[in-house]
């Protein structure tokens, strides 16, 4: 009876250890598959810093713009970070346009033409170029429409 008791404790024990492990698996599935934000959190923070290394400055953007395969995306991100980093124009200088506002004016003619650009693209550029330099906001909407009446040549 004794040896009844004791195989009957020690099975007991066995199905009670299996049963934790099924449970702990079920749990742990759970958990990977309902929550899998903190992998995103994580790939989203590594691509965060590998985007720090990027050349942010305005030659090194310009030069994207101005590539003619570059993709409708990685033009609109070049156009986005311009705006962030590179936006402000100095201020016009007795009446005409400072000369570094050449180079928004260049960027401006070349999306305008780019084969990857859209009308969404220009228009964001062109009111962040304006909200940011409200004394260029006639310059701007020249040089687009430049740009723009350029596209129609052959």
């Amino acid at each position: 009876m004794e040896k009844k008791v004791i195989l009957m404790d020690t099975e007991l024990l066995v199905k009670s250890i299996m049963g934790l492990i099924i449970i702990l698996g079920v749990l742990i599935t759970i958990l990977f598959f309902l929550f899998p934000e903190e992998k995103k959190k994580k790939e989203k923070l590594k691509n965060s810093k590998n985007s720090t290394n990027k050349d942010l400055s305005l030659k090194a953007l310009k030069k994207i713009v101005k590539n003619r395969v570059s993709s409708t995306d990685k033009l609109s991100e070049a156009l986005d970070l311009i705006i962030k980093h590179h936006g402000v124009i100095p201020r016009k200088q007795a009446g005409t346009t400072h000369e570094e506002f050449d180079v928004y004016m260049d960027i401006l003619f070349t999306i305008c033409r780019h084969p990857n650009t859209n009308k969404n693209i220009i228009i964001k550029f062109d009111r962040a170029l304006s909200s940011k330099n409200p004394t260029y906001k006639s310059s701007i909407n020249d040089a687009i429409t430049k740009g723009l009446e350029s596209r129609r040549l052959p």
